[in-house]
């Protein structure tokens, strides 16, 4: 049986709903990140490569995305 994506939206996102869920579980068994939008269960998935997500997440800690 494939695994299956175990989804997670991350506690940062109390701020009214626009927001994405991950599955991080799926990047060792197959390289990838999926992402959905949080709000629609049955929305498009998108499959990151795992090391453009990694590169992402970096870019936003480290404030690459701040527009104020």
């Amino acid at each position: 049986m494939p695994e299956s994506p175990c989804w997670f939206t991350s506690s940062y996102s109390n701020n009214g709903g626009a927001c994405i869920e991950v599955a991080a579980n799926l990047v060792t068994s197959r390289g990838i990140v999926p992402v959905r939008d949080s709000k629609v269960m049955d929305s498009p998935v998108i499959a990151v490569p795992a090391t453009a997500f990694a590169a992402f997440v970096a870019g936003v800690r480290g404030g690459t995305f701040d527009t104020i």
